[in-house]
């Protein structure tokens, strides 16, 4: 009977995803075209479902990846091939947005820990984001510190800062604990904008420096870019260790019932402090990493906006899913640059499939009752 559902399901995927896609493909292209990418899509999904179930057979002799390699994996090796290609084979323009997505990736990863594992709903995580672009922008600027000697200390700040957010803010829950991270984002907003002396207020702070490998400066967006994808492998294969750990099940099981965690004897709240702290030490990073891109921050870039958006990404991919939320993040970001010549009507277009996708997917396209295993 579980057989009989799984199957349901990913019969039910096949016909939703490209059925979401196509629906926002309609209005810029026409019908035809609309139904031309479904059907290709409709094939193409059952096809690399088969061949990820080959690739679970496929032993690797002699390298011993096995053993640091799960067989659901194998697939995402192969997928790293255009990856790793990819500032070859597309423009300075591919790379720098596949950059953007990149972070992205991480943020939402980060978020995923509080919203998807945890259950917590966190409105203001891009403070922490802007707590670790700052941090590393004023101690670049100010001090004269390094990328590799400002990161640790970007990172422990926004980690520090999400810890002592969640002493007074996991007390509550739902509608409250919503509303005060959105307040607690926009605190941090403002004062990096009304604070002059120390950020430069809306001016804000340039001249940011790129970073350095054996004194090989990074400025090229396609040398950029490698480095965020390393980030992005470290990032997912430390997610994917910890949601199988004793802590990441602790999070899975307060998720689905507080009190009954409670009573089997786990700490809730000591796992809610580090929930909070652990999402918040990922948004630490990606933003460390996206002020090293861009050279320069400013407000403008931490509105509650891009909380909204980072939240999303986890929506559509499914809560508690790794491999949905690296799907929702690229989305959302590569989406609305492919639409930007209708730049009039891609909100209204993405709008729409996102209403679409909440009445006939609301657990997201990878998400479900094994989102949290991504098996």
């Amino acid at each position: 009977m579980n057989g009989m559902t799984m199957k349901r399901s990913f019969l039910f995927r096949s016909l939703i995803i490209p059925l979401w896609i196509s629906f926002l493909f309609l209005p810029f292209k026409g019908l035809l075209p609309a139904a031309v990418l479904f059907v290709v899509l409709s094939v193409t999904i059952p096809l690399s479902k088969a061949l990820a179930g080959y690739l679970k057979e496929i032993r690797l002799p002699d390298l011993r990846l096995t053993r640091f390699v799960p067989a659901g994996d194998r697939l995402g090796l192969l997928l790293l091939v255009p990856a790793l290609l990819l500032p070859f084979a597309g423009d300075n323009y591919i790379t720098d947005i596949a950059t953007l997505a990149g972070i992205y990736i991480i943020l939402a990863l980060g978020l995923n820990v509080v919203v998807g594992y945890t259950g917590l709903l966190n409105l203001g995580f891009v403070a922490f984001y802007a707590i670790g672009a700052y941090g590393y922008a004023l101690l670049n600027t100010r001090l004269g510190l390094g990328f590799w000697s400002a990161m640790p200390l970007s990172v422990l700040s926004a980690t520090a800062a999400g810890f002592l957010l969640a002493v007074p803010a996991v007390r509550l829950r739902g509608d409250y604990l919503a509303l005060v991270t959105l307040g607690f984002g926009e605190i941090v907003r403002l004062i990096l904008n009304n604070w002059d002396s120390f950020t430069k207020g809306p001016n804000g702070i340039n001249g940011i420096a790129a970073p350095q490998v054996l004194d090989i400066q990074i400025g090229k967006i396609s040398l950029y870019y490698y480095l965020v994808l390393v980030f992005v492998l470290v990032t997912v294969f430390v997610m994917r260790r910890v949601q199988d750990s004793k802590t990441g099940r602790a999070w899975i099981a307060i998720r689905e019932d507080e009190i009954a965690s409670a009573a089997m004897g786990i700490s809730t709240t000591w796992h809610k402090l580090s929930s909070c702290a652990f999402g918040a030490f990922w948004a630490g990073l990606a933003g460390t990493l996206f002020a090293a891109k861009m050279r320069f921050v400013s407000p403008e870039s931490f509105t509650f906006m891009e909380s909204v958006l980072v939240l999303c990404m986890v929506i559509i991919g499914g809560l508690g899913s790794i491999v949905g939320v690296i799907v929702g993040a690229l989305v959302l970001v590569l989406l609305p640059e492919v639409l930007r010549e209708v730049q009039m009507y891609r909100m209204l277009a993405l709008g729409c499939g996102l209403v679409f996708l909440m009445i006939f997917r609301p657990q997201g396209l990878f998400g479900g009752k094994h989102a949290a295993s991504d098996r």
